[in-house]
């Protein structure tokens, strides 16, 4: 990626209102070994089945925050994409993830506030069985063209 040249995502000018999108992601063991080895994330509840099996959700589930990682790479690379930045994150966790689960993702932008540069998604995240397990909002600041920001301070 390095040196490779970057198209911006949509700025705030080329998004609307209903803009969505739809991601589908499966959690598999790799995934969730990189997240425990890069935060030192020793919470037994993500990888240990003997201990998980002694609480409530009798298995291991995924980290929260993984969940959250997914949610933010997708305004990354597609909506609005490359150069987008999350000014604000509201998450609600409806029910656990566990291990190897698939899930879908579906982003909706529900507001764009062009004086404040900012555009408002929805997010809802649903497992194979259609259970919601998460529903999220998220700020963003999209992409600035130079120019635009040029014009801007003039």
């Amino acid at each position: 990626m390095i040196g490779k040249p970057r198209k911006l995502g949509k700025t705030i000018n080329e998004i609307e209102e209903g803009d969505a999108l739809s991601v589908t992601e499966s959690i598999e063991d790799n995934q969730l070994l990189l997240y425990l080895g890069l935060t030192n994330d020793a919470n037994p509840l993500y990888i240990q089945h003997d201990y998980a099996q002694q609480t409530v959700y009798e298995r291991p589930i995924v980290p929260s925050v993984m969940l959250m990682g997914i949610v933010t790479s997708a305004i990354s690379k597609h909506l609005p994409g490359p150069g987008s930045h999350v000014v604000n994150f509201s998450v609600n966790f409806v029910e656990p993830v566990y291990h190897y689960e698939t899930l879908t993702f579906d982003f909706e932008v529900i507001k764009v506030d062009k004086m404040k540069d900012v555009i408002t998604i929805s997010v809802e995240a649903t497992n194979a069985e259609e259970d919601r397990v998460l529903d999220a909002v998220v700020m963003v600041q999209p992409p600035t063209r130079v120019e635009e920001s040029e014009e801007t301070n003039e």
